[in-house]
């Protein structure tokens, strides 16, 4: 026999209670002979030992009734005994871990897994009874409470709501959340019911492992059900990038479409389309071979400025979730620039680069002292030009706008010195220039051009042939000696190896760093005509805003820039246009506010008051298209690495579940014999404290 609730045995101590109540009411009384009385003795000797026997009697029968209602409380049970015919069988704590990510959807000649998953659960609560604990874990849900309840009507009806979720996860964290239910529930049967298809990939992240021998110990038990087994024809879109990477007004952009065959057989003529803003704006078809992954080149017209929605599709199969990838991108309206210097003739070739380039696109430019920096409001701002950096004192505004998303385009000035732009470039944390090469106004032994990186979308569209790509160099006498040390990209290179035109990405920003002043006495690079086009490519590549690179997961968090709100609430429209609204008031960061509520795929819309203000795609992730599933042996590997020291029952999917539970099942509660033994003894105390007293009093 074994106690449930071993702490409650503290209590028997209280059945010493009436023992020393008994020995204190015990008083030797002191003897007086009486002559008259003597013939009454013999007359009282057998009365006297009756009632001697009776408070014997009735102090046994005290211990015993706190006896038993102590033991009843510490829940005892027999190990290995099941008492038929009685409602005495132990209590169950059970927890069913439910498989509902996107590769359950596949349906056999049973129905789709997730349903044959939920029947199974049905039967098994039919041999849960009054009393037993259910509590439901979806491994499709990450952001879900787990809850027990005994209401097993309620617990039902909780499982036929269950749909395939667009969010994937790790049996092994459904697990983990498992054995704590476990840990606090006090009931003698402990089960763990594991529903799923074993995807490979899915059962945990590499190192992940943790040992639950403490919670998951010989009390435990895990029966599994593995529904997989039939042949899956699949292929999915991992991948949609919008390959264009500066936005301009009637040019078409261009889309790379990463699209996998995940079956073990070829799929032929797959027809991938590509919609924006809901309609079908290319279309493609591709063979892929079993295994097979490739990139396929969409390109499609956008007329429309501000955030626009897209996604690439496929043919139906056997898994639908994965075949539809979602994306979005801003197209500005107007690009606002502003630049910034110690002098106006330090950036008057930058001015009227931009001047030119701004005639009928969307270039926006006001240009400002750099003293000013200060005051101005850097967040209204695209890019952020800085023509001799040497006045800058206080580099935390500049940094605060890089970290939000802005981009800086920095050259030195006509003063600018190599301690100038040390500072600076130090304050950004991006490699400082070792040398000033050269001298300011002599043109004798200039540098040149070496090298340049026309696959960088700078250069896209500058040359009238694409077959011909070359730059007359301008002749550089004037310069800092700057390499990117690997944290950066070299667009432009000089012949003595230093960077002529490098970029660099700061957290959600952009830098592109110049090492020589555009004024005549460093160089002639503004008389080229390389010069207008370069700087006007450079402002527009800093200036998008592309979405498509930062991959959210159904399931995970997202960081929603606010610097264009105003509103003290944001509103999240997502997909299906439910509606999320959050007070700014109770955030802490203005600046950024963290979204957990992104459990269905698609793109979710960003409101500040009625302006659009954000916006971000939300896809399925690509591990639930694969097709391949663990063995039954792995599962048992993975259970000895988690120190599992329970009982293990893997039940295929044509068994009797009931019939397999009921044999594993072991143990009856005694609690309530235990109880009724007490409530007996109380009433044959109460008969007998009853007639001692008419005794006592010789009635």
């Amino acid at each position: 026999m074994i106690f449930l609730n071993p702490a409650v045995l503290f209590g028997l101590l209280a059945a010493s209670i009436p023992v020393l109540i008994h020995l204190l009411n015990l008083k030797k009384l002191k003897r007086i002979e009486f002559s008259t009385l003597a013939f009454l003795k013999e007359l009282q000797k057998n009365k006297i030992r009756k009632i001697k026997l009776k408070q014997w009697l009735l102090l046994a029968l005290r211990v015993l009734i706190i006896l038993f209602l102590v033991t009843a409380f510490a829940r005892p049970t027999l190990k290995g005994v099941a008492i038929g015919g009685t409602t005495s069988a132990a209590k169950t704590t059970a927890v069913f871990i439910l498989d509902n990510t996107p590769s359950m959807s596949v349906v056999d000649s049973k129905g789709s897994y997730l349903n044959q998953a939920k029947s199974v659960v049905k039967e098994i609560l039919t041999q849960l009874q009054v009393g037993d604990d259910a509590a439901l874990i979806l491994v499709g849900s990450k952001n879900s409470s787990v809850k027990t309840t005994s209401n097993l009507i309620y617990f039902q009806k909780q499982i036929d709501a269950v749909k395939i979720s667009d969010e994937s996860g790790m049996l092994n964290n459904a697990i983990v959340e498992a054995a704590k239910i476990l840990s606090t529930s006090n009931n003698f049967n402990k089960e763990i019911y594991l529903l799923t298809d074993f995807q490979q990939g899915r059962l945990a992240d590499q190192n992940a492992y943790s040992d639950l021998g403490h919670i998951l110990n010989n009390k435990v038990r895990i029966y599994s059900f593995n529904f997989s087994g039939k042949k899956v024809l699949n292929a999915g879109i991992d991948d949609i990038k919008l390959n264009t990477q500066i936005f301009e007004k009637d040019k078409p952009l261009d889309f790379n479409v990463t699209v996998t065959n995940y079956s073990d057989q070829t799929m032929n003529n797959l027809v991938v389309s590509l919609f924006i803003e809901g309609d079908r704006s290319a279309q493609q078809s591709v063979t892929l071979n079993a295994g097979e992954s490739k990139v396929l080149t969409l390109q499609a017209p956008v007329k429309q400025t501000g955030y626009i929605d897209g996604y690439a599709e496929i043919e139906d199969d056997d898994i639908l979730q994965d075949n539809r990838r979602y994306i979005n991108f801003y197209i500005p309206k107007e690009i606002p620039v502003l630049i910034l210097s110690n002098a106006p003739e330090d950036s008057r070739f930058v001015d009227l680069a931009l001047a030119a380039a701004g005639k009928g696109q969307t270039l926006q430019v006001n240009e400002k002292n750099i003293a000013q920096l200060n005051m101005m409001n850097l967040s209204g701002y695209d890019v952020v030009v800085l023509v001799g950096p040497e006045n800058i004192s206080n580099f935390d505004r500049l940094n605060s706008y890089l970290n939000t998303g802005g981009s800086l385009f920095i050259m030195p000035g006509s003063n600018t010195t190599l301690q100038n732009m040390q500072a600076i470039t130090k304050a950004f944390g991006i490699p400082s220039p070792t040398a000033a090469v050269g001298k300011a106004g002599t043109i004798s032994n200039p540098f040149t051009f070496d090298k340049e990186d026309f696959n960088h979308p700078i250069f896209k569209d500058i040359f009238s042939s694409k077959d011909k790509k070359s730059i007359e160099s301008p002749q550089i006498y004037y310069h800092f000696k700057i390499s990117t040390e690997g944290k950066g990209e070299n667009i432009i290179s000089l012949i003595d190896g230093s960077s002529f035109l490098s970029e660099y990405k700061i957290n959600k920003g952009k830098i592109f760093l110049l090492n020589t002043a555009p004024v005549l006495s460093w160089s002639n690079f503004p008389l080229k005509n390389l010069f207008a086009p370069l700087i006007d490519k450079s402002i527009l590549y800093l200036s998008s805003n592309d979405n498509s690179d930062e991959h959210v997961l159904a399931g995970n968090q997202v960081e929603i820039n606010l610097q264009n709100n105003s509103s003290p609430q944001v509103k999240i429209q997502e997909p299906g246009n439910n509606e999320d609204y959050i007070d700014l008031s109770k955030e802490t960061n203005k600046n950024f506010i963290t979204f957990s509520k992104t459990n269905s795929a698609g793109n979710y819309k960003v409101y500040g008051g009625t302006n659009l203000i954000d916006e971000f795609s939300v896809n399925v992730d690509p591990a639930e298209s694969i097709v391949k599933y663990y063995s039954g042996s792995e599962f048992e590997d993975y259970l000895k690495k988690i120190n599992f020291k329970g009982r293990y029952f893997n039940i295929n999917k044509n068994e009797d579940p009931a019939k397999i539970i009921m044999q594993a099942r072991f143990g009856s509660e005694l609690w309530k014999y235990f109880l009724l033994v007490a409530l007996i003894l109380a009433l044959i105390e109460m008969t007998v404290a009853r007639n001692a007293k008419k005794e006592m009093i010789g009635e």
